[in-house]
């Protein structure tokens, strides 16, 4: 008796100690493509460094940093530094911070109605995202194609009141980025960004009349909390989503319409 009792209190000591292996949970926010793909990409990878990759999917631009902000998840990947900034300027407190650079997403203009921009008439509506570090980012890669004339060809925060010529009397719709691809038969052109178009099975590189070259500022981020951006975890998801696999897995699948930023 007291043998079989030794052994079951051995037993239930072993039970109640935590596993020396138990896996770190991370939760983070992502947008549907191409940052959901490439996160479970390198879960088996992370798993196996005893990180349990949750991934949130959201589809939009605002829920996955409000939830990182309000500490109900643990990073997210979806934004690049503009739009990271210009979320702090309205939202008092933020503790997010940008942890590592991951790839670029060349921003590009879609047309059903022309096969080329001289076909644009006078007076064409065009759509462009209605935050304002997109909107920017729009006004910009038009003013690039010669379509207006900003006041600052360098302030990435642009707006409309910023245009300084129009020569063919452009007309704007300032919409929800997630809702572009589905008004693109109601406009002349529309500017997408990448990870939409991608969902809406648009590919950057064949479809677009026109896209962003390399030089692009927009890379996307991996974003923690302040309180957690040196943790462990946090260090080896940053390594997995920089490591040679990924970019692999970017180029291969992605064929330029994403670009590895590391």
């Amino acid at each position: 008796m007291r043998f079989k009792f030794a052994v079951l209190l051995a037993a239930s000591f072993v039970l109640a100690q935590p596993s020396a292996h138990a896996a770190d949970k991370l939760t983070i926010a992502a947008t549907p493509v191409p940052h959901a793909e490439i996160l479970e990409f390198i879960k088996p990878q992370l798993a196996k460094q005893g990180v349990d990759l949750q991934v949130k999917v959201f589809t939009d631009y605002v829920q996955p940093a409000v939830q990182v902000n309000e500490k109900r998840l643990d990073g997210n990947f979806f934004l690049h530094l503009p739009y990271l900034n210009e979320f702090k300027k309205g939202h008092k407190n933020d503790i997010e911070v940008p942890v590592a650079k991951v790839h670029v997403e060349p921003f590009a203009g879609y047309s059903v109605k022309h096969k080329t921009l001289k076909d644009l008439p006078a007076g064409a509506t065009v759509a462009i995202p209605n935050d304002p570090s997109n909107s920017g980012r729009a006004l910009l890669l038009l003013e690039r194609h010669g379509l207006l004339k900003l006041k600052d060809s360098s302030n990435i925060s642009a707006t409309k009141k910023d245009i300084v010529a129009n020569p063919k009397n452009l007309k704007f719709r300032e919409l929800e980025a997630a809702t572009l691809p589905r008004v693109l038969n109601q406009v002349d052109l529309a500017l997408i960004n990448t990870n939409y178009a991608l969902e809406a099975k648009l590919n950057p590189v064949k479809d677009s009349l026109f896209i962003e070259n390399g030089d692009s500022p927009y890379a996307n981020l991996l974003v923690a909390r302040e309180d957690n951006k040196n943790s462990e975890a946090i260090k080896k998801l940053a390594a997995a989503l920089n490591s040679p696999e990924v970019k692999k897995f970017i180029e291969e699948k992605y064929k330029g319409a994403v670009v590895p930023a590391f």
